[in-house]
Protein backbone atom coordinates (compact mmCIF):
# COMPACT_ATOMS: atom_id res chain seq x y z
CA UNK A 1 0.00 0.00 0.00
CA UNK A 2 1.39 3.37 -1.04
CA UNK A 3 0.45 6.40 1.05
CA UNK A 4 -0.29 9.53 -1.00
CA UNK A 5 0.97 12.82 0.46
CA UNK A 6 0.00 16.15 -1.07
CA UNK A 7 1.77 19.26 0.20
CA UNK A 8 -0.17 22.39 -0.75
CA UNK A 9 2.09 25.43 -0.84
CA UNK A 10 2.59 28.82 -2.44
CA UNK A 11 5.82 30.44 -3.56
CA UNK A 12 5.37 33.42 -1.25
CA UNK A 13 4.66 31.41 1.92
CA UNK A 14 7.48 31.65 4.49
CA UNK A 15 6.46 28.37 6.22
CA UNK A 16 5.95 26.25 3.11
CA UNK A 17 9.63 25.31 2.61
CA UNK A 18 9.59 23.63 6.05
CA UNK A 19 6.54 21.55 5.06
CA UNK A 20 8.19 20.56 1.77
CA UNK A 21 11.37 19.65 3.67
CA UNK A 22 9.39 17.46 6.11
CA UNK A 23 7.79 15.65 3.16
CA UNK A 24 11.20 15.16 1.54
CA UNK A 25 12.58 13.74 4.79
CA UNK A 26 9.64 11.34 4.98
CA UNK A 27 10.25 10.29 1.37
CA UNK A 28 13.91 9.64 2.18
CA UNK A 29 12.87 7.45 5.12
CA UNK A 30 9.96 5.55 3.56
CA UNK A 31 10.99 5.49 -0.12
CA UNK A 32 8.45 3.75 -2.33
CA UNK A 33 5.99 3.30 0.55
CA UNK A 34 4.89 6.92 0.06
CA UNK A 35 4.15 9.11 -2.94
CA UNK A 36 4.84 12.81 -2.35
CA UNK A 37 3.36 15.51 -4.54
CA UNK A 38 4.10 19.20 -4.06
CA UNK A 39 1.06 21.21 -5.17
CA UNK A 40 1.27 24.95 -5.85
CA UNK A 41 -2.07 26.23 -4.53
CA UNK A 42 -1.77 29.43 -6.60
CA UNK A 43 -1.61 27.53 -9.88
CA UNK A 44 -5.01 27.85 -11.59
CA UNK A 45 -4.82 24.14 -12.47
CA UNK A 46 -4.83 23.30 -8.74
CA UNK A 47 -7.50 25.68 -7.43
CA UNK A 48 -10.34 23.15 -7.70
CA UNK A 49 -8.21 20.58 -5.91
CA UNK A 50 -7.52 22.99 -3.05
CA UNK A 51 -11.24 23.77 -2.85
CA UNK A 52 -12.06 20.05 -2.73
CA UNK A 53 -10.03 19.80 0.50
CA UNK A 54 -11.38 23.17 1.72
CA UNK A 55 -7.83 24.50 2.06
CA UNK A 56 -7.83 28.02 3.45
CA UNK A 57 -4.17 28.31 4.47
CA UNK A 58 -0.81 26.98 3.39
CA UNK A 59 1.10 24.90 4.01
CA UNK A 60 -1.49 22.15 4.26
CA UNK A 61 -0.56 18.48 4.10
CA UNK A 62 -3.14 15.99 2.88
CA UNK A 63 -2.51 12.30 3.48
CA UNK A 64 -4.60 9.78 1.55
CA UNK A 65 -7.30 12.38 0.92
CA UNK A 66 -7.52 13.66 4.50
CA UNK A 67 -6.21 17.03 5.69
CA UNK A 68 -3.74 16.04 8.42
CA UNK A 69 -1.60 19.14 8.98
CA UNK A 70 -2.37 22.83 8.59
CA UNK A 71 0.96 24.53 9.00
CA UNK A 72 4.36 22.93 8.71
CA UNK A 73 4.87 19.83 10.84
CA UNK A 74 8.32 18.91 12.06
CA UNK A 75 10.02 16.03 10.27
CA UNK A 76 9.34 13.77 13.26
CA UNK A 77 5.64 14.74 13.48
CA UNK A 78 5.08 13.82 9.84
CA UNK A 79 7.14 10.64 10.10
CA UNK A 80 5.27 9.56 13.26
CA UNK A 81 1.94 10.13 11.51
CA UNK A 82 3.02 8.08 8.51
CA UNK A 83 4.35 5.27 10.72
CA UNK A 84 0.91 5.05 12.34
CA UNK A 85 -0.63 4.53 8.89
CA UNK A 86 1.79 1.89 7.60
Amino acid sequence: MVIKIEVFKTDSCPHCPAAVSAAESAKAKFGDQIDVEIVNANDPANIDRARQYQIMAVPTIVIDGNVEFIGAPSDSELINKLESLL
